[in-house]
């Protein structure tokens, strides 16, 4: 693999509040790909499993990609939360009227790369 070729997985249209996948993502940027998986386990967040499936889609590319490639030296180079679509729905209200409730989306992107020797 060249160095500084980074190599993506995304996950769009995933519903859950762009906020709360970021505290998750936020957390695994600029490690290790290893590490990032075992801290992902780890985490008692509802989107952390997606994320995790995030990441292995990412490493699952670039082995893909790359022959010469060396797992262990694969880090997190991006990660980010981009908002998706809302689903805009309505909630009955007291006296004839009604709430709008906005479901969001999300989509998720996870960049790994790996460092030079």
């Amino acid at each position: 693999m060249e160095p500084n070729t980074p190599v993506k997985a995304e996950a769009r249209y995933i519903r859950v509040s762009p906020q709360k996948a970021r505290l998750v993502v936020d957390m695994i940027r600029g490690m290790q790909a290893g590490d990032a998986l075992s801290r992902l386990r780890s985490v008692n967040k509802r989107i952390a499993p997606t994320v995790e499936k995030v990441l292995q889609s990412a490493i699952a590319n670039a082995t893909n990609r790359f022959e010469d490639l060396d797992v262990d030296r694969l880090f997190v180079s991006e990660a980010y939360v981009n908002e998706g679509p809302r689903m805009k729905r309505v909630r009955p209200a007291p006296m004839g009227r009604a709430y709008r409730i906005q479901r969001r989306s999300a989509h998720i992107v996870i960049k790994v790369t790996e460092k030079e020797a």
